[in-house]
């Protein structure tokens, strides 16, 4: 039997730029075939490709085959045809992908009767079924949403039921969870399991993620400079790969289930946090404004440092993670709980303890490319810290010199402009400009999240080495627990503004004790077929998104989403939902603890 899908020596231009060259592949009926590279490598123009959904600059040669019939070059009469109902997209915007005047459900029906002959009735009646099939809650009410009242993970979920509606042979789907939480994530991709077993479709996954890849391809196809490099059964290109760049591609990848010799903290505290809490106002009003209501971004947040520690602040996106960082970098005194730095409780410090604190502790930004200045060469972009602290100019020249040179760049290069350096390039200088004066705390947001992985392990290895060689104590913010196994010596958890567990990072990941850290830990993917696919029988994934922060809860805020809490007694359950868990140093914030190993 022929293959459903069979691209066969594809070539794409961009405007006379090579983009993709003698791609061939083929997705067979119920398959999943995975392709995977790092950016830019021509994953989404090849997916794209399929259906002619390419920019006006392209220029397509080749031949891209659906059950027989030729797709490249076809009219737009016959792709039309195609799109939604043989073949359906998943993109990895979804809120640009959906259009912001028009429902939620009236979209999907009218995907519906755009490839079945049925009334307008019958086709909203649809758009219901399917959003509960693919577990929105309340899909009735929610089909009269708008795309921007739904969370980001909702707008995939919905995004794949329209996708389902024309029940169609082939889902493409292009990074489909790039942008989510790791437990939304783990949802997305149970709905992704759930279309391919309603529809019977088979589906091309462009992925950048090599875990996801393991728990979703049957096969598995690895590009790299517009050309696919090696393909075959996951099994075999994981732990077989047969290409060099596969075996870097896969030695380059975080694994939170690898251990690393933790470096004991015996120093001084250098940050001590109790309580913390930070509010905003929710306005409404043009001329006028008025108060309506408050955002509990952080909301009992504990932290501790000590001299040449690595301590993790992890969580969903809105726990309050970055909110916790700029509070404590305002060096001012906290809207509520305490601060201390080195010893310093902030609040009421005059103007010469405070420049003297700026200096101690210094950023590094998650977007390299936004936080240098575009109109300043790099080695003023360094020098810029230094002159603020008052050196001379000796002092400077010598300085960004020797700090380009620590990082891995060449001090010949001071003079170039940011855009004319690579994404880890840019993120080196960031790190470089955070070092110039000498700071005894790092801070670091996200700061590997926007590389590729080959990129992120070379940076990862660099901050290793500068905390080896300076000292220094580094407060590391990430949304990747494998990368936080990999570099932090203790983590700390945050939930909705609080913080639920914290310890050393070798006993959270091995021995877990909030259920919300389990969840986490749980549904982080391993790059390995076997494993990752013996893993997800056991999967806890959590329902729905994280609770509103615009609302105070009382007792248990996690007890909403917690699969342990429809276990517990009645009684059990009203002090869960009346008394706030206590947290204290290392330990958790829970009132029935319980160790679950999940990696």
């Amino acid at each position: 039997m022929s293959p459903l899908l069979e691209v066969t020596s594809l070539d794409v231009d961009f405007a006379g730029r090579p983009a993709v060259r003698d791609v061939s592949l083929t997705v067979e009926r119920g398959e999943v075939l995975g392709l995977v590279g790092e950016s830019g490598s021509g994953k989404s123009v090849t997916a794209l490709s399929v259906l002619g959904l390419l920019p006006g600059n392209a220029t397509a040669r080749g031949s891209i085959r659906l059950d027989g019939t030729e797709l490249l070059g076809a009219s737009e009469r016959v792709l039309t045809g195609i799109r939604g109902d043989r073949v359906a997209m998943v993109f990895q915007d979804p809120l640009s992908a959906f259009t912001p005047v028009h429902r939620i459900g009236d979209q999907i029906a009218e995907a519906v009767r755009a490839h079945r002959d049925t009334g307008r009735e019958q086709a909203r009646r649809r758009a219901v079924e399917l959003l509960d099939l693919v577990g929105i809650p309340e899909p009735e009410l929610r089909s009269r949403a708008f795309p921007h009242e739904f969370s980001g993970g909702m707008r995939q979920r919905a995004m794949i039921a329209m996708a389902m509606a024309g029940e169609p042979d082939l889902i493409l789907a292009d990074e489909p969870t790039t942008a989510l939480d790791v437990t939304i994530q783990a949802q997305i991709l149970d709905v992704l399991r759930t279309a391919r077993r309603e529809t019977g479709a088979a589906v091309l996954l462009v992925s950048h993620d090599l875990g996801v890849i393991a728990g979703m391809a049957d096969r598995v196809a690895v590009m790299r400079d517009g050309r696919v490099v090696e393909q075959g059964p996951a099994p075999d290109v994981f732990h077989r790969p047969r290409e060099p760049y596969t075996r870097q591609l896969l030695a380059a990848v975080p694994r939170i289930d690898t251990a690393r010799e933790p470096r004991p903290a015996g120093g001084e505290p250098v940050l001590r946090v109790r309580g913390l809490t930070r509010t905003f106002p929710v306005l409404k009003g043009t001329v006028v404004k008025r108060r309506t209501g408050t955002v509990y971004a952080v909301d009992g947040v504990d932290l501790d440092i000590r001299r040449g520690e690595t301590l993790a602040l992890v969580g969903e996106s809105g726990s309050g993670k970055s909110t916790t960082l700029f509070e404590l970098l305002e060096l001012a005194a906290p809207e509520g709980g305490t601060v201390e730095l080195f010893g310093q409780r902030l609040g009421g410090l005059g103007r010469a303890a405070v420049k003297d604190l700026r200096r101690r502790i210094q950023i590094v930004f998650q977007d390299p490319m936004a936080s240098l200045d575009p109109r300043m060469p790099v080695g003023d972009i360094v020098a810029e810290p230094l002159r603020t602290q008052g050196a001379d100019r000796a002092t400077v020249a010598r300085r960004v010199a020797g700090l380009l040179t620590q990082v891995g760049l060449d001090p010949a290069h001071a003079d170039r402009f940011p855009h004319e350096f690579s994404g880890g390039q840019r993120q080196r200088i960031g790190i470089a400009r955070a070092l110039s004066v000498a700071p005894e705390l790092l801070v670091l947001d996200e700061p590997v999240s926007a590389l590729d992985v080959s990129v992120q392990a070379e940076v990862l290895d660099l901050l290793r080495r500068l905390k080896e060689e300076l000292g220094l104590a580094y407060l590391f913010v990430s949304h990747d627990l494998s990368v936080v196994r990999n570099i932090a010596d203790r983590v700390s958890v945050v939930y909705l503004g609080r913080t639920v567990e914290a310890g050393p990072v070798d006993e959270v990941f091995a021995r877990p004790r909030h259920p919300y850290t389990q969840a986490l830990l749980s549904a982080v993917p391993l790059p390995d077929p076997e494993r990752e696919r013996a893993r997800q029988r056991s999967r806890i994934l959590l329902a729905g998104d994280p609770p509103s922060p615009t609302r105070r809860y009382d007792g248990c805020r996690f007890r909403t989403r917690c699969p342990l809490y429809t276990a517990l007694t009645v009684d059990e359950q009203k002090r869960c939902a009346h008394d706030v868990p206590a947290f204290e140093g290392d330990g958790v914030a829970c009132h029935f603890p319980r160790v679950r190993e999940v990696l």
